[in-house]
């Protein structure tokens, strides 16, 4: 509403007005001869009030709850209440006040995006080296960065150790240990050592950059809610001035009906709608969970199905080797040291998850054959690994009892990599995508919530069994193609308020149709950050439960001040026709309600949504 039309820099006039309207107010109500200090309040609280009510009907055509506060002083001006106009007047600029300073809290982190990185990087190897302005960088320059800088790229890192803060995207307090060969992304900290980074990332798709456009259609977008308010304001308005005609007609007494305009003004249902949604957002932007659009928060609330993607999502997208398995006169530590060592040379995924448990022996001839597999000498011994087809090739013996002991693990859902030692097939390596540490949990403390859980994936159907059997889903689609995803969302959603997670580009359609998109804000595809309406910062799926409880509680806490607000407002519009109460009285009553659901709405910034122990205002769970 245009009463609230202050900016964040204009906060210290406001709060000045405010002073002097309350000192002139409480003098001229203590001290007959200061009454004429009334004008001096209604002028400087009072005049910005109705100059920004005849601005937005005329150029906006709006009629907002300012209009009927504007008139309300207006017709207390002229039946002498000039300590009515005045107490309407500077109450009005309390509430809105502390809706600015709420709003401007809640802001504070969502707004250091924009600033995210330095103007300047410290170029060592490029087109042009020394201190060049950030726009001015290329892919491939190698940028050091000295310790407590703010890391101006995104790259990886190509010398040096050391710890990053990562707290401003993240929310993570802990810093993370980065390496040679380990990305960092734009606007964390370099904390200790000195390091050359490579830029792999420049301008828009900088991950700074990205943040910011998230910011920019975060203030872009109004909650559903916030336009409903505005609605039912018109309404409010209409049936204020309609009573307020009808009083004075009936009774002829004006006090009487500058009362009803007073005390049936809807600026709680105004202020604390918007107060609500952006202490809610400032909240979770503090623990790393970007809210882009309000409408999410709402939607939210009264979701009763999660559609979840697995690779990204509920799993690392990495995979890890489980194990060896034996099928010959080789033991399975030895088989183990052997295989790892030779696919340490690999460059394939499955080769780099086998290395990965540690295998340090001296690799010789290796040969890497596409499509098939890999062999060397390690330790003397010629080694192999690869598919069934390969190990045809090359050890023919003991692959049939291999394949049956290895097909048994497939049809688990595992992925298996075959191995022979010297012309003979002497096992396989157990291969699996990781389930992230905190999936589980997270399953499970959604559908405590009263939330159905559904897990949609790309895999074939004993990988899809396996995973969502360990994570306790309620339900699993395998195979699914992006239309798939799509077409599955479609048929949910006509049942079931439905949220979407995900994090591909794959998922992306599937986010925006949903009546909420959740996507992963760190290794997630651009086009499913884009998509969605809420973003996790760090891809931490355990954060979902305590996203829901801020939106319920977001909700009922709008919902809960509306109602305070109506019933206050109609309890005293009665006794103001009834003529019990006066236009000073009306104002106090009315405003100072107003400041209560204002207050009870900024409390969501300390609402902490991931320590509650029971749901709130949890929705029942349905069968999709």
């Amino acid at each position: 509403m245009s009463i609230v039309r202050n900016t964040t820099e204009e906060q210290p006039l406001l709060f000045a007005a405010i002073v002097t309207g309350l000192i002139c107010t409480a003098l001229g109500l203590i001290f007959e001869w200061a009454e004429a200090l009334f004008y001096v309040a209604i002028l400087i609280c009072g005049t910005p009030i109705i100059f920004g009510a005849i601005l937005g009907v005329l150029e906006d055509h709006d009629i907002t709850a300012d209009v009927l506060v504007a008139i309300a002083i207006v017709a207390a001006n002229l039946i002498g209440e000039y300590e009515a106009a005045a107490e309407i007047s500077v109450i009005m600029q309390i509430g809105a006040f502390l809706e600015k300073a709420t709003v401007g809290r809640a802001n504070a982190q969502l707004m250091k995006l924009e600033n995210l990185t330095p103007k300047l990087a410290r170029v060592v190897s490029g087109a042009e080296t020394g201190m060049v302005p950030i726009d001015k960088v290329k892919l491939g320059d190698i940028v050091r960065i000295a310790p407590g800088e703010t890391i101006p790229v995104d790259g990886i890192v190509r010398s040096g150790n050391s710890s990053v803060d990562t707290s401003m995207l993240t929310g993570e307090s802990v810093p993370v240990d980065v390496s040679v060969g380990d990305r960092v992304s734009s606007g964390t900290t370099n904390l200790y050592g000195s390091m050359d980074v490579e830029i792999d990332r420049v301008g828009a798709d900088a991950t700074a950059a990205r943040m910011a456009r998230m910011l920019e259609l975060a203030s872009a977008n109004r909650s559903r809610i916030v336009r409903t308010a505005d609605r039912w304001a018109v309404y409010i308005v209409a049936i204020a001035l309609s009573v307020a005609v009808l009083t004075l007609a009936v009774t002829g007494d004006a006090y009487r009906a500058v009362t009803v305009l007073v005390v049936f003004c809807p600026c709680a249902l105004i202020l604390a709608t918007p107060t609500a949604i952006m202490a809610a957002a400032g909240n979770l932007s503090k623990r790393g969970v970007l809210v882009k659009n309000g409408n999410a928060l709402e939607d939210l609330a009264r979701t009763d199905i999660v559609l979840m993607d697995k690779t990204g999502t509920l799993t690392t997208g990495s995979m890890a080797c489980v194990g060896f398995e034996s099928t010959s006169d080789v033991d399975a530590e030895d088989l183990s040291r052997l295989v790892s060592s030779l696919e340490s040379l690999s460059e394939h995924p499955l080769g780099k998850a086998i290395a990965a448990i540690g295998g340090s022996s001296r690799v010789e001839d290796f040969v890497y054959r596409p499509g098939q597999g890999v062999e060397g000498i390690v330790e003397g011994r010629r080694v192999f690994a690869g598919n069934p087809r390969y190990l045809r090739e090359v050890c023919p013996e003991g692959l049939d009892a291999a394949l049956s002991k290895g097909s048994m693990k497939e049809r688990d859902g595992f992925t298996v990599v075959y191995a022979g030692i010297d012309g003979r097939t002497a096992g396989f390596a157990v291969v699996s995508d990781t389930v992230k540490s905190g999936s589980k949990k997270a399953v499970r403390n959604l559908q405590d919530l009263g939330l159905q859980t559904i897990m949609l994936t790309g895999d074939s159907e004993p990988v899809a069994k396996r995973v969502s059997s360990s994570l306790g889903m309620n339900d699993v689609v395998w195979e699914c193609l992006p239309e798939d995803k799509l077409r599955t969302v479609e048929i949910v959603k006509k049942e079931h308020p439905t949220c979407m997670v995900g994090d591909g580009l794959n998922d992306a359609p599937s986010l925006k149709l949903a009546d909420v998109g959740i996507s992963m804000g760190a290794m997630g595809s651009g086009f499913a950050r884009d998509s969605s309406d809420i973003v996790f910062l760090d891809d931490d799926i355990g954060k979902l439960d305590g996203v829901i409880r801020m939106s319920r509680r977001t909700l009922l806490t709008i919902k809960t001040g509306i109602a305070f607000s109506l019933i206050l407002n109609s309890c005293a519009m009665i006794l103001a026709v009834m003529g019990i109460m006066g236009p000073v009285a009306g104002a106090l009553v009315h405003n100072i309600g107003s400041v209560i659901v204002i207050i009870a709405a900024a409390m969501l910034l300390r609402y902490d949504c991931w320590s509650t122990p029971t749901p709130v205002g949890s929705a029942s769970a349905s069968s999709a």
